[in-house]
């Protein structure tokens, strides 16, 4: 699962300040796909790179599966990183010269699969995304679609305890947009936890709950239904 306590991060740009988070918090439990819905520039990211061990925030706790991240050392909040949580981007970054199957496999690079073959992995989530026949080809010989099936089999590798997804259907049609979306529900559904970020109201439907940001602070839908449904009532 994933808590987030009055979280907030602030830019500081030539004397200016732009506070990209403010006051945040959240939690997403094991089990829930939950999509936090909002523009450009509104904190999505900033949230989600938070969340991942990645962006210390000035003020507040991120916890992951009960994990005080940024109380972890460097080394130990990288090694947390890669065994417990799986990231999925929009430029899905792909390691251009590596194979799809390499791409696949290089987590282990910072983290052997403990207890499994990582290959026989490979092979089953190439399988599971129909990668199989496009094993041996590099990013540059994919489609788009199958770029990101490729993104979604590396953070599945070392079966993680959350996905942390970064608009990640921003490039693509709508059938590889299903494609995406159904395997961050199947995930959740199997009991982990999914954090998606998007600008796109299609992708968010797909989730369980839905939360929008606006100037960096969060709000609720079924808070803010809630409210208008007591409003009408009065």
């Amino acid at each position: 699962m994933v808590r987030i306590d009055d979280v907030s991060k602030v830019y500081r740009t030539g004397g200016e300040q732009v506070r990209a988070l403010d006051g945040v918090t959240l939690e997403v439990g094991a089990g829930e796909f939950t999509a936090v819905q909002g523009p450009s520039g509104c904190g999505k990211t900033t949230l989600l790179l938070a969340v991942g061990g990645l962006l210390e925030p000035d003020h507040g706790r991120v916890l992951v599966d009960d994990e005080d991240v940024y109380a972890l050392p460097l080394e130990r909040r990288a090694q947390f990183r890669a065994l417990k949580i799986g990231f999925v981007f929009q430029q899905f970054h792909l390691v251009p010269y590596l194979s799809v199957r390499d791409n696949v496999l290089a987590p282990t690079l910072a983290l052997p699969c403990a207890g499994v073959d990582a290959h026989a992995r490979v092979d089953a989530l190439l399988e599971k995304f129909k990668l199989t026949s496009r094993a041996a080809h590099t990013p540059g010989e994919l489609s788009t679609g199958e770029r990101q099936r490729v993104a979604l089999a590396r953070a599945m590798l070392h079966e993680p305890r959350v996905i942390l997804a970064d608009e990640p259907t921003g490039n693509l049609d709508e059938i590889n947009a299903a494609t995406v979306l159904g395997a961050l529900a199947d995930f959740a559904e199997d009991g982990g936890t999914v954090l998606l970020v998007t600008h796109d109201s299609a992708a968010a439907s797909e989730a369980d709950r839905i939360i929008r940001i606006d100037g960096g602070r969060l709000v609720d839908d079924r808070d803010e239904g809630s409210r208008q449904d007591g409003q009408a009532a009065g």
